[in-house]
């Protein structure tokens, strides 16, 4: 009797232990109902936490880390911008989308270390009305930044870019012919009390859902 009940106890000690494996992750938190049913969590597009209604598009901006790790932008669940599509680079790394269809436009990364200012100041007056713009930072995105160029994103609906200095994180999503200042932006700046990581603040990550553009 008493290694009947040793066996039964241990087999639901494993019981307990293959439930906890398989339900719980490494932090102890509990997964969905819908995982217990066997039922697959819905996938939203770019991977964000809640689904956009119609006529809205979705997106996910992440910046870089420190010098390491490269952004990435995410727009209408199709990644434009990555380390894996081999088309980011230090500086800002820029993407432009069709306000009506959500196609992309134009992709192209600008040094603002190094790099020639004039690049930057051809590719954003060359914008065209209705685009969306979706820009997000690597390493540095302000060395070589004028007021010139940081009147251009101002005019996207920029609030932070007139404060954007040396190693700032920084993500943003704008139109030209904006009328108002964009919901959709965020600035860390470069400081040595609150960096994460050694000279870079902590990257930053937006998503949301932006409106198409009715003609």
């Amino acid at each position: 009797a008493g290694m009947i009940r040793y066996v039964a106890l241990l087999i639901t000690l494993l019981g307990i232990w293959f439930v906890m494996q398989t339900y719980f992750d490494h932090r102890w938190k509990a997964i969905s109902l819908r995982s217990w049913l066997g039922k697959q969590l819905p996938q939203h597009k770019c991977g964000n936490q809640k689904s956009c209604s119609q006529n809205y598009f979705a997106f996910k901006i992440i910046s870089g880390a420190a010098n390491v790790v490269g952004p990435s932008i995410c727009f209408d669940g199709t990644v434009l911008m990555s380390s894996v599509k081999n088309n980011i680079g230090r500086g800002l790394n820029i993407a432009l989308v069709n306000g009506t269809s959500g196609q992309l436009l134009k992709a192209d990364t600008f040094d603002m270390y190094s790099g020639d200012i004039n690049k930057l100041d051809t590719f954003l007056r060359e914008i065209k009305h209705g685009t969306i713009v979706l820009s997000a930072s690597y390493d540095d995105a302000a060395t070589k930044m004028n007021d010139q160029v940081r009147a251009h994103f101002v005019e996207l609906g920029s609030s932070h870019v007139s404060h954007l200095g040396f190693r700032d994180n920084w993500v943003f999503l704008g139109a030209k012919g904006l009328m108002n200042k964009s919901p959709f932006e965020e600035h860390i700046k470069n400081a040595k009390e609150t960096n994460k990581y050694n000279g870079w603040p902590e990257l930053l990550e937006m998503e949301g859902c932006v409106p198409m553009k009715m003609d």
